[in-house]
């Protein structure tokens, strides 16, 4: 194996052990409702930049692990009362719209990074990317295979929302907007640290 190849995956087993430590801690995911406000594409935004869109997903597919782990086990409500309406879909639900996030911002990065020569504003808005991909992805995701069922239309009914995107906004709300930027301007700035000192 290349000295360039153990440096990655002890760059990228750091970032897990991150995610994992985060979630144990409570600093991963803050109950909000019946969602929960997650930091955890922090590492994931930082992995995507740093490391590249493969990176992403396996970052990705730890987020969407845990997330998969809560639902079996109830530990989420949400996802919880979504998993006894279709597993198979709270699986795709939790993991596969975050590998897909990890992978969607490691190849913005790549494709933002060759207009900012200075190497700058691309971290941030890379970063960026990470929690509104995440809430887009899982919210949409959700409209898309949940939306007709009991647990969700109840909350329709609660929320006092007109139509799926009124749904998805009155839900997400402060929570989004709150991941949007502490995750994503912390995530960018970690992330422009962490690869100016690699090279």
């Amino acid at each position: 194996m290349k000295k360039n190849d153990i440096r990655t995956l002890t760059r990228l087993a750091l970032l897990v052990a991150i995610e994992l430590v985060m979630k144990a801690v409570g600093l991963g995911s803050v109950p909000v409702g019946p969602l929960y406000m997650s930091f955890l594409t922090l590492p994931i935004a930082v992995g995507a930049i740093t490391m590249g869109p493969a990176a992403g997903a396996i970052l990705g597919g730890v987020f969407g692990a845990v997330s998969f782990y809560d639902a079996v086990t109830g530990a989420s409500a949400m996802t919880g009362a979504l998993f006894q309406v279709s597993p198979v879909n709270t699986f795709i639900l939790c993991v596969g719209m975050r590998v897909l996030m990890g992978v969607c911002v490691g190849l913005i990065f790549n494709a933002v990074k060759n207009f900012d020569k200075p190497g700058t504003w691309s971290y941030i808005v890379s970063a960026m990317c990470a929690p509104a991909l995440n809430t887009l992805f899982f919210m949409g995701y959700i409209v898309l295979a949940f939306y007709g069922c009991d647990y969700v239309q109840n909350l329709v009914s609660v929320k006092g929302a007109a139509n799926p995107l009124m749904f998805v906004v009155l839900l997400v709300g402060v929570q989004g907007v709150a991941e949007f930027l502490v995750s994503g301007i912390l995530g960018g700035i970690v992330a422009r640290a962490v690869h100016k000192f690699l090279k």
